[in-house]
């Protein structure tokens, strides 16, 4: 399910942005020397020892999971509309879960472009 992957990917953003004093431009995620690539930021090997995943797979992996979530809503609603589905509670249940999932995946995006218009609307 698309919910615990976004909250986990919320629960590792850094709360502070730091700018880099000189070179960068952009978003550096930590304290480390300018122009460092932060751990984070850098796309780990297959198959990590450690098991971190970057923002970017994290995301990827929600959006997969909202994918699952309403394909498994539409193949259900076929199911029932033809007859095959026998507890229709499973529809209602697959259906909610990804209308949910999809409202929560329009909210973060509507925020992370908020973030991003105010990011660009600072003085520099």
């Amino acid at each position: 399910m698309a919910l615990p992957a976004i909250a986990g990917a919320a629960a590792q953003l850094p709360t502070l942005p730091t700018l880099p004093s000189t070179g960068q431009i952009g978003w550096t995620g930590g304290t480390g020397p300018a122009g460092a690539i932060p751990p984070g930021d850098t796309v780990p090997a297959a198959g990590a020892a450690n098991g971190t995943q970057s923002f970017g797979q994290t995301l990827t992996k929600a959006l997969d999971s909202l994918q699952g979530a309403q394909a498994n809503a539409d193949r259900l609603a076929v199911s029932a509309a033809t007859g095959d589905l026998t507890n229709v509670h499973d529809y209602m249940i697959a259906a909610t879960e990804a209308s949910l999932a999809t409202e929560l995946t329009v909210a973060v995006r509507n925020k992370a472009v908020e973030s991003f218009n105010q990011i660009m609307n600072m003085g520099v």
